[in-house]
């Protein structure tokens, strides 16, 4: 792994002061009220990730963000998945695919979600349609100025705290690749949310489930151009996959730092528990397969900051579905051995180990499941061979 510059060491120790010092103290409160924060917390902390330029990491500086390197952005995510609950989410980052937005859209709704004025949330996933993100049964058809939206769109994360949603929709079949990207605004008329589903996990945001009746959305909303849906959304896939990777890596280096401290002091049998061979390989097997981890997500993320041309950035796309299957069932074997060195402790919601050892479970389902990067991986590999994906050897 390249070393990290002064100036990446300085971005990496102030992220985890705000993570540490401002963000765990209220995992236990926040966990027991449901994921629920408060309206002056979040302001507060929103202020101070204003102010400390966590915000907006991934997008131009033109364009209202902080122009982070995707090295740059892999530190901050590894520290923020250092936090239970989603709090890391605190630092809103909106989506990599607004950089496509046009002057317009810019003023409208790019710039304020970098500000943190207006919120985003992407509205891919539907009842029939998961894994497969290039159909779609949610359909956009052109009235004039303005398009007619009509689906069901399930899972909007951030959709409670968002008031604008990047939608894919289906659109002309014989135009690119049949889908289109719109911003489509929540309090548009036509819009239902059916419910508020309650999942395994406890974050600070909701994932609600939306149907879309006749809501009517100007053309001047098309984000990218028609027919683009599909190749930007993937876009945005390989980014957050990466990403998803760093976080990954954050809660377990934290998982194996508290079940380290805690076999050392907790004594049976006349003896510290990290003294019997059983836990130490838990702990050897967990720290093993974080530095592999760990290694491939940076690696993966200096190769996206180098990638330029068409096949260096399929061969990323690969490599993002390789970092994000490795880390996510990583990070879930650690939360399992973090859970049985607690033991009953391992069990209770105020300790972290119970609370990620729900919350990594998802890692593996959304932006990908794990059985879906098998696939990219699989397909990347038969079109390329093994050192395009692993090196020269």
């Amino acid at each position: 792994m390249i070393p990290f510059s002064d100036e990446q060491k300085t971005l990496r120790a102030k992220t985890r002061r705000f993570v540490y010092d401002e963000l765990m103290p209220l995992e236990v409160q926040t966990e027991l009220a449901e994921g629920k924060l408060d309206d002056a917390t979040r302001k507060r902390l929103s202020a101070r990730v204003l102010e400390l330029e966590l915000n907006a990491i991934s997008l131009p500086r033109a364009f209202g963000g902080r122009g982070f390197s995707w090295v740059e952005q892999t530190i901050v995510n590894e520290e923020m998945g250092k936090a239970t609950n989603a709090l890391g989410w605190l630092m809103w980052d909106p989506a990599i695919v607004l950089k496509y937005a046009t002057p317009d859209q810019i003023a409208r709704y790019v710039r304020p979600s970098c500000e943190g004025t207006r919120g985003d949330c992407y509205a891919i996933t539907e009842p029939a349609h998961g894994s497969d993100a290039s159909v779609m049964d949610t359909t956009a058809t052109r009235d004039g100025d303005d398009w007619i939206l009509n689906g069901e769109k399930w899972h909007l994360t951030s959709g409670d705290v968002a008031d604008y949603a990047v939608v894919q929709a289906a659109t002309d079949a014989n135009i690119g690749d049949g889908n289109t990207l719109f911003f489509m605004d929540l309090n548009s008329a036509g819009i239902e949310i059916i419910d508020m589903p309650k999942y395994m996990h406890n974050l600070i945001v909701e994932h609600p489930r939306v149907r879309l009746n006749n809501v009517r959305v100007p053309h001047a909303n098309v984000l990218g151009a028609i027919g683009r849906g599909l190749e930007l959304s993937k876009e945005w896939f390989r980014h957050e996959r990466v990403m998803i990777a760093a976080r990954c890596c954050g809660a377990a280096a934290r998982l194996i730092d508290e079940a380290t401290d805690f076999a050392k002091t907790r004594v049976q049998f006349g003896e510290p528990i990290a003294n019997y061979q059983a836990i130490q390989f838990m702990l050897a097997d967990s720290l093993t397969e974080l530095y592999a981890a760990r290694l491939l997500t940076y690696d993966i993320a200096h190769a996206s900051d180098e990638a330029k041309t068409e096949e260096e950035i399929k061969r990323v796309h690969a490599k993002s579905s390789m970092v994000k299957l490795l880390a996510s069932e990583m990070a879930g074997r650690v939360a399992d051995r973090a859970v049985q060195i607690f033991g009953g402790r391992g069990y209770m919601r105020e300790f972290a180990a119970e609370r990620f050892f729900r919350e990594l479970r998802v890692e593996r389902i959304w932006e990908g499941t794990s059985e879906i990067q098998r696939i990219i991986i699989a397909n990347s590999l038969y079109k390329r061979g093994v050192e395009a994906h692993v090196g020269d050897f």
